[in-house]
């Protein structure tokens, strides 16, 4: 074989890992393993994954700027829950670069209000539960938290009612769909996607090696964490809204059996290092049980139908150019900045959220494993029945 022909095989070879890994989505489950498995790590390097607790910080900050908070927030940029929502934004924007999957879309203007009342809604519930899907079910649930399986209960609930609306809104106000930037005439940038996002993932590299000569090691360890969460998730597509709201609309059930393999990975994980005392058990044990969890979950669960993206979706979503989903974050963070301080001004308004309610002191931890797991297996068994029976799909 011939230097030219032994070299356009391995350009060739070279080509096709490249479409396999960036142009083909992953499959989704894969998503849920690698999700689990990267929560269970994060919280080991640092801390637990999480959000809105970022958005929440970098609001606080504005609002601190403008002169309506007095005291100042932890800077954005060493803000433990900042870097990872950071991270998650910069790992789905470079991994969107990387698969040409980059364009500025634009929304019609009903869909536009939807994410101004959506994200206003996604943050009023977070600040309710304790958390986002992300912080106040999937961490909350991971952490053997009750008020993690009280959100999710909520948000199962506001999924269904959002769903209800949506249907009610195609039958009576239709919307023209969204258009992207890119389908304009003007500057094609689609063929440098891939080397932008080259350059994207360059800078990541840089500012973690940046924050460990600072001393801040843990900070830059969790900025790679939150870009490895953003590139799977915007990898394979993995959504939350997804596991709640396509057993009532589609019926079907990949997701929920990918946040099922996910989530009983996480609590495996979370759990050895709870019960060996690496890390203390009152982690992520939000005091929202049961009356901020539920309800909060339902509001939440009602404003990411909305908006069309939950905490984690509307980030990585943004990172891709929806324009819509953008102002989802910023009405996400603010209304959870602005809630946030109201609950922590009202002791009355605390009181009624709830408290913690750590599993193993009431179960153990062999129980609690047990039912949790015996939970997810029975929803996502529930998903697939649903599958072949349409049992639970709402009519139009």
């Amino acid at each position: 074989m011939s230097e030219n022909t032994e070299s356009s095989v391995t350009g060739g070879i070279l080509k096709r890992a490249y479409a396999a890994v960036f142009y083909e989505n992953w499959p989704v489950w894969l998503g849920g393993i690698l999700i689990g498995i990267m929560s269970v790590m994060t919280f080991a390097w640092a801390r637990p994954w999480g959000v809105v607790g970022g958005l929440r910080n970098w609001a606080d900050w504005l609002f601190h700027q403008l002169g309506l908070y007095g005291h100042p927030p932890v800077s954005p940029l060493t803000a433990t829950n900042s870097i990872l929502t950071l991270g998650l934004l910069w790992g789905a924007f470079g991994a969107a670069l990387l698969s040409k999957q980059f364009a500025l879309r634009m929304a019609p203007g009903l869909e536009l209000m939807k994410g101004v009342v959506g994200g206003s809604l996604l943050g009023i519930g977070s600040a309710m539960a304790g958390g986002c899907n992300v912080g106040g079910f999937y961490m909350a649930t991971s952490a053997l938290s009750f008020a993690g399986l009280a959100m999710m209960v909520g948000l199962i609930i506001g999924a269904y009612l959002g769903l209800r609306y949506l249907y009610w809104e195609m039958m009576h106000l239709p919307s023209k769909p969204p258009v992207a930037a890119s389908g304009k005439k003007g500057l094609n940038l689609l063929p440098l996607e891939p080397y932008i996002g080259v350059f994207v993932f360059l800078g990541a590299i840089v500012a973690a090696w940046f924050y460990a000569r600072e001393a801040y090691a843990r900070v830059g360890g969790l900025l790679l964490c939150g870009i490895a969460f953003g590139i799977i998730i915007q990898r394979t597509r993995f959504c939350f809204v997804r596991c709640f709201r396509d057993p009532f609309m589609t019926g079907e059930g990949d997701m929920v059996r990918a946040v099922t393999y996910s989530i009983i990975i996480s609590i495996l994980g979370f759990a050895a290092l709870k019960w060996t005392g690496l890390r203390a058990e009152s982690v992520y044990v939000t005091q929202t049980f049961w009356f901020g969890s539920l309800v909060g979950g339902i509001i939440f669960g009602f404003g990411m139908l909305i908006s069309g993206g939950c905490g984690s979706g509307s980030v990585w979503r943004a990172g891709e150019g929806h324009i819509k989903l953008m102002v989802v974050v910023v009405c996400f963070a603010m209304s959870n900045s602005l809630f946030k301080t109201l609950i922590d001004w009202s002791d009355g308004f605390k009181a009624l959220l709830g408290r913690g309610a750590f599993m193993p002191d009431l179960l153990g931890y062999k129980w609690t494993i047990i039912i949790l797991i015996a939970i997810f297996l029975v929803y996502s068994l529930a998903a697939t029945w649903n599958e072949e029976t349409d049992k639970f799909t709402v009519e139009m």
